[in-house]
């Protein structure tokens, strides 16, 4: 369901920057070295690979992430078996064909294709897998948490979000309101860092509300072969009716849908009138106690509300379970680096969404994981250390 432009312009050029970035930067990692001249001794520490490392990934995005663990973990030496998501086990499997055209040696990247509770348990079961790097939901996490606790397994954890977008009043909307449509509705909403509970405070919140619909309402959902499209399918018929609900829940609530589903019609080409499709929808007047401003909905669905303060916005962005990403809109440069201190997230974004540098750690807090990847991180986590004293 994926729209091939945000393949050709996201997923594919990540997946090339990625094989590209950790074989440069393994290149330039540097080990301690010490000297303790009054006793004769030189301590250095050296890393070795850790064998084989398991690795996990999601269906939203298939290559992206998976090359995202593939390419530091055999960087380091390791070789790897990976168990791509059931759902997009094709893109998994063309990706072979090309590692094989590429030269990778026979045997450092493999591949198991099934179900999490096959073969993705047995992977993590496994005595002689001491890594596992899972990208996925919390409740999964939890499972391989307990099922690799008997292993005394190393983990890193990329799991789900609750992402708040922060907009004060002295927010530049001209770049504000189309980054945060990108960052609530980009790949139908199913990437862990989208917005979806966006604080708008109140001096501007009516002006963000009309535009943000207005906005919304361009977007274009149809055939995801068609470039001008900004919107596909989502996954699958489980998933939309999953995410389907939460609106309904929304309206049982007594918030306001104010465009999207249920509210416009979606028209879709002949070919494509059964797929799995959902408007980009806005949801205002909706508490913080609402399972839509607590759970992860992970599709075109976001919530808007108000706040007061910048003391006010912080506790009610910071009161769900998760903590991995954040957006901050401000033209005052104290404050955003006051709020981006206390939220309890993992990443935040100033006036911008989705800027990365792969050299700085990635993940979460909270319920939205353990552990960091990115150049160091990966690094210290596919590699085992060790120390050596020398006596002279």
């Amino acid at each position: 369901g994926k729209t091939i432009t945000f393949a050709r312009t996201i997923d594919i050029p990540r997946v090339v920057y990625n094989f590209r970035f950790f074989a440069s930067s393994i290149l330039h990692h540097v080990t301690e070295c010490t000297e303790m001249a009054t006793v004769g001794c030189v301590h250095y520490t050296s890393r070795a690979p850790v064998g084989v490392a398991g690795l996990i990934s999601p269906w939203n995005l298939p290559l992206y992430l998976l090359t995202w663990k593939i390419a530091p973990a055999i960087a380091c030496g390791n070789t790897v078996v990976a168990k791509p998501s059931e759902m997009t086990s094709v893109t998994a499997w063309m990706m072979c064909k090309l590692l094989e055209k590429a030269g990778v040696p026979h045997g450092v990247v493999n591949i198991v294709f099934g179900v999490g509770a096959k073969a993705g348990e047995a992977l993590v079961c496994h005595p002689d897998v001491p890594v596992i790097s899972f990208t996925g939901s919390t409740l999964t996490a939890q499972r391989i948490t307990e099922k690799s606790a008997p292993h005394y397994k190393r983990l890193s954890l990329e799991l789900g979000g609750k992402n708040p977008a922060i907009i004060f009043d002295d927010a530049d909307l001209s770049q504000c309101i189309p980054t945060t449509l990108r960052s609530s509705f980009a790949n139908q909403g199913e990437i862990c860092l989208c917005t979806s509970r966006i604080f708008v405070q109140r001096g501007i919140y009516s002006e963000f509300l009309k535009r943000f619909v207005a906005e919304a309402r361009k977007w274009k959902t149809g055939n995801p072969s068609d470039p001008t499209v900004d919107m596909g399918a989502l996954i699958s018929k489980g998933h939309l009716e999953k995410v389907r609900n939460y609106v309904k829940k929304a309206r049982a609530e007594g918030a306001r849908v104010l465009c999207g589903e249920g509210v416009d019609s979606l028209s879709l080409p002949p070919g494509n009138q059964k797929g799995y499709f959902m408007l980009p929808t806005v949801i205002a007047e909706v508490t913080d106690e609402s399972c839509c401003m607590q759970e992860e909905i992970f599709g075109p669905v976001t919530c808007v509300v108000v706040f007061d303060t910048e003391e006010e916005v912080i506790k009610r962005a910071n009161g769900v379970k998760y903590g991995l990403a954040a957006t901050v809109w401000s033209s005052n440069v104290g404050r955003v680096h006051r709020v981006a201190h206390r939220l309890q997230c993992g990443l935040v974004w100033t006036n911008c969404w989705l800027v990365r540098d792969l050299n700085l750690p990635f993940g979460g807090m909270k319920a939205s994981g353990i552990g960091r990847e990115g150049a160091k991180d990966s690094y210290e986590f596919f590699t085992e250390v060790k120390t050596i004293t020398i006596k002279h």
